[in-house]
């Protein structure tokens, strides 16, 4: 008996379930990393206690899992997890997350590979609205001057994100080269205003510093419920525009072909992105690079299909994030350094090495074509 042929429409289904598997493993991998190290990044520290205990506090307080547990560990275990480190590396989940999401979608709009939530001039908004909160004085109120710091940074990146769109926009349109030069324009001139603010700071000035070193140790359950609503729903509105994202790799033209309206998704893709990196710069100071390395590694593992970048991005995101954060709270024990520090350090030769490798791929305006 002769064997047949397989068809071709066989071949399509096989070749998309395969694509549909690796995509689904992709993502299991980055949420089992993520969880090993937030019980990790909870149990370690001064006081340290042993994973399985870590999880089990975690779980008890999920329903109907906390009719399992006999809730044999001490309270000071309980008090330490829940009220002292849970916070801190849930922030560092958020924060994480919102950067590298948004580098990801920075690097996929202007198809380059040195673009990062910052590439706008958001920190630099973001600094000046600290600056002016904590060096001016500027404050919300009798009852709110702890979120004075936090909401003038959350408003001054969302101001700067629509004057950068403001002043590149031509006509109806929003060219990418030209975005990006609005955004290192007007985030230049953000920076040289705070440094003459900082000119002014006199004993305040090493409260700027530190804001703008970044780091997550005022982290209180607070904090976690003012980013969490916009980040969480930022970045999940972001993942609907993966098929856009994938489209525009390929030009303007040929996305607009392919019924995709361009300028639609520009403008949604940059709300959403400064709608995420303020509210993570909010409660976390300006941390460089997670957006910028993240991306990119993940794109080399995965992949530029923004259908499984984006999530995987996401989830790695966090999980180096409150990584970083541990060794920011280790290294130098019991003091600890801000994790911008930490973060910076391993950003900046893999920066070094993306200029190295793209050098030769740079053409006219010194946009990157490939």
């Amino acid at each position: 008996m002769r064997l047949r042929k397989p068809s071709a429409g066989a071949g399509l289904l096989e070749v998309y379930m395969v694509k549909r598997v690796w995509r689904t493993l992709a993502i299991l991998v980055t949420v089992v990393t993520l969880f090993g190290a937030t019980i990790l990044a909870i149990g370690v520290g001064q006081v340290s206690i042993p994973p399985d205990t870590t999880a089990a506090i975690l779980l008890s307080k999920v329903p109907p899992l906390n009719l399992i547990f006999n809730h044999n560990w001490p309270t000071s275990y309980e008090v330490i997890v829940m009220e002292i480190r849970l916070p801190r590396v849930l922030l560092g989940i958020l924060v994480g997350a919102a950067l590298a999401s948004s580098g990801a979608v920075m690097q996929g709009t202007f198809k380059n590979p040195l673009a990062d939530p910052y590439v706008l001039g958001l920190a630099a908004g973001a600094v000046f609205g600290a600056s002016m909160s904590m060096v001016l004085g500027l404050s919300l109120g009798v009852g709110f001057a702890r979120y004075s710091t936090p909401f003038l940074a959350f408003i001054f990146t969302l101001l700067t994100a629509f004057l950068v769109y403001s002043i590149a926009r031509v006509g109806k349109k929003v060219p990418t080269s030209t975005l990006l030069l609005a955004g290192i324009a007007v985030g230049t001139f953000f920076w040289a205003i705070n440094s003459f603010i900082q000119y002014l700071a006199g004993e305040r000035l090493q409260a700027v510093i530190f804001w703008i070193m970044g780091g997550l140790w005022p982290a209180s359950w607070e904090d976690v419920a003012l980013s969490a609503p916009p980040i969480i729903l930022g970045i999940a509105l972001i993942m609907l525009f993966s098929k856009h994202l994938n489209a525009m790799l390929m030009g303007e033209e040929v996305a607009s072909s392919l019924g995709i309206n361009v300028d639609f998704a520009l403008k949604a893709l940059i709300v959403l992105s400064a709608l995420i990196v303020a509210s993570a710069v909010a409660v976390s100071g300006t941390i460089g690079f997670v957006g910028l390395v993240i991306p990119h590694m993940l794109r080399l593992i995965v992949g530029p299909d923004h259908r499984v970048l984006l999530p995987t991005s996401c989830l790695f995101g966090a999980t180096f994030l409150v990584l970083a954060d541990l060794v920011a709270r280790l290294v130098v024990a019991p003091a600890e350094l801000p994790v911008g520090i930490i973060t910076a350090s391993i950003g900046a030769p893999f920066f070094i090495y993306l200029l190295r490798t793209k050098k030769k791929a740079i053409g006219l305006g010194g946009r990157l074509v490939s």
